[in-house]
């Protein structure tokens, strides 16, 4: 049902912790699963991320995905950071079930919301940010997989 490394970063997820006085921490949840996610970021002054921590509530495929989307933005640039996609996360662990694509769009979206909560502590404006929400079901079914 799930790919070994969709079980690898279940069993051993990367980056698990909280980073206090983060530069920017996104937090996004499913009303539908109960899934919660919180990713913490930390950007240094040429906009690279250092360090990225995650805590996640909900179920394997959920800390599986907040793992890999983890690992994903690491050393990248706040701009790389915001093209790391749910597709490019459920590609990356070697698929999903489609009953869990949604734990993928959580990744997406926790991304998106600790990076504007960046661009809001620090009065920028990031190209092709947009306020993220902090219900993805909401828009789930909107969503073509």
């Amino acid at each position: 049902m799930y790919s070994e490394k969709v079980m690898d970063h279940f069993q051993n997820p990367r980056n698990v912790g909280e980073i206090n006085g983060a530069s920017g921490v996104g937090t996004v949840g499913n009303a539908k699963c109960g899934d919660i996610m919180r990713i913490y970021l930390d950007i240094d002054e040429n906009q690279v991320i250092r360090d990225v921590k995650f805590k996640t509530f909900g179920c394997g495929a959920a800390v599986a995905t907040s793992s890999m989307a983890t690992e994903m933005v690491k050393g990248k640039s706040v701009k790389e950071a915001l093209s790391v996609t749910n597709k490019a996360v459920m590609e990356a662990l070697d698929g999903l079930p489609p009953v869990k694509v949604h734990c993928s769009l959580l990744a997406e979206e926790a991304i998106h919301a600790a990076l504007w909560d960046y661009a809001e502590k620090n009065q920028l404006k990031i190209e092709g940010l947009e306020k993220p929400k902090s219900d993805i079901s909401e828009s789930e079914e909107e969503e073509d997989y």
